[in-house]
């Protein structure tokens, strides 16, 4: 990313629903298990208590769910930028930004992901 790139979103590849390119390498309509299924969350935040609190609640969550889907802890602020977030800790659910600027209980996360489908 570029100097005067800050506040854009770094084009990627979004080919299939958790943002691999798996529909062209493997003519399939989904790599994913199942249409409908967590694949992924990944909790965004600076490093910081309350972003690592937002971690173990999402784990917890997704553990408390029966669901096999990784959860991911990323720091990273290029790839935070990327996901066009300014406020953390956030929660990105099969590639999709779900919720931002607060810490959830991990009940909330569960309610959540049930309201999403999952």
């Amino acid at each position: 990313m570029g100097l005067f790139d800050f506040g854009k979103k770094k084009e990627e590849n979004k080919g299939c629903c958790c943002g691999t390119d798996a529909k062209k390498e493997m003519n399939t309509d989904c790599c994913c298990k199942e249409a409908g299924s967590l694949n992924s969350v990944k909790v965004l935040g600076a490093g910081c208590k309350s972003c690592h609190e937002q971690f173990e609640n999402a784990k917890t969550a997704v553990k408390s769910l029966g669901l096999s889907a990784e959860v991911e802890y990323i720091t990273d602020m290029e790839k935070i930028m990327g996901y066009g977030v300014m406020s953390m800790p956030a929660i990105v659910a099969n590639e999709k930004v779900v919720s931002m600027g607060k810490v959830l209980k991990a009940s909330e996360v569960e309610k959540l992901l049930h309201k999403l489908g999952y």
